[in-house]
C-alpha cells in the first residue's frame, strides 16, 4: 500500500522493527496478567515471548489485508523498550484498520502511549489510506478510555459481561475514529517517503 522509513521518531520515542535481543524487555510487561486479554498471541511464560517477538520481527508492513505492523516502543534516552503499538489492516474494501497496544505499567501516565498513538494513526491514515480505525480496551482501564477520547476517537460500543476473563465478567468498549475525523493538529511527525520499496519482510499474516 505504501512506503515508508523505519525507525520512527517522536519526541522521545524510536517506533523501530522489533529484535531478537528484545525478548527480555517484551517479557516483563507481555506476561503479565493485564496483558493477555488484548495480546494477538498468548505468553503466560517467558518461554513463550521468543515465539511472540519471532512473529512481530516479521510484521513490518502491510500488504495484503489481515497483515500487521508491529513496531517496539523504545525510549530515547536509555534505550528502553517500554511497550509496542500495532496496526492491522483488517479491509481493504471498506479501509478497515484497528490498532492494539501494551504498555509497561511503569511508564503508564507519562504521555508515551499519546506520542506512540498520534503516529500509527498518522501512518495508518497518511500512508496507508486507512477510511477507519478501531481499538478495543477493558472498560475498567480509565486511562485507556480517557487516552480514547484525547484522541479524537468516538466510543461505537459498550460490552457489558459478554466474555469470560480470568474468572470474571469483562466489560470491553470499542472506540473508532475516522480518517476525515483525524485533527491534522495532533500530528507530532513527517515520515520519510523514498521512492524504492523498503527491503524489509513481509508482515507475517
Amino acid at each position: 500500500m505504501s512506503s515508508f522509513s523505519l525507525p520512527i521518531a517522536t519526541d522521545r520515542l524510536q517506533l523501530r522493527p522489533f529484535e531478537r535481543g528484545d525478548v527480555e524487555a517484551v517479557a516483563a510487561y507481555h506476561t503479565l496478567p493485564a496483558a493477555q486479554r488484548y495480546a494477538l498471541r498468548q505468553s503466560r511464560y517467558s518461554s513463550d515471548v521468543a515465539d511472540v517477538v519471532g512473529t512481530m520481527r516479521n510484521q513490518v508492513s502491510l500488504q495484503r489485508p489481515g497483515d500487521t505492523l508491529s513496531l517496539a516502543m523504545v525510549r530515547k534516552g536509555d534505550n528502553q523498550l517500554i511497550g509496542q503499538v500495532c496496526l492491522i489492516w483488517s479491509d481493504a474494501t471498506s479501509g478497515q484498520g484497528e490498532v492494539r497496544f501494551m504498555l509497561h505499567p511503569a511508564y503508564s501516565g507519562q504521555g508515551y502511549l499519546t506520542e506512540a498513538l498520534t503516529t500509527i494513526f498518522n501512518l495508518a491514515f497518511d500512508e496507508f489510506r486507512i477510511h477507519r480505525l478501531t481499538v478495543r480496551c477493558d472498560g475498567r482501564s480509565h486511562h485507556s478510555i480517557k487516552l480514547m477520547q484525547t484522541l479524537g476517537m468516538r466510543l461505537e460500543a459498550h460490552y457489558r459481561e459478554h466474555a469470560l476473563f480470568q474468572g470474571e465478567w469483562d466489560e470491553e468498549l470499542h472506540f473508532a475514529i475516522l480518517d476525515r475525523e483525524w485533527r491534522p493538529s495532533t500530528k507530532v511527525v513527517d515520515f520519510r517517503r523514498r521512492s524504492a520499496t523498503p527491503d524489509l519482510p513481509r508482515a507475517a499474516i
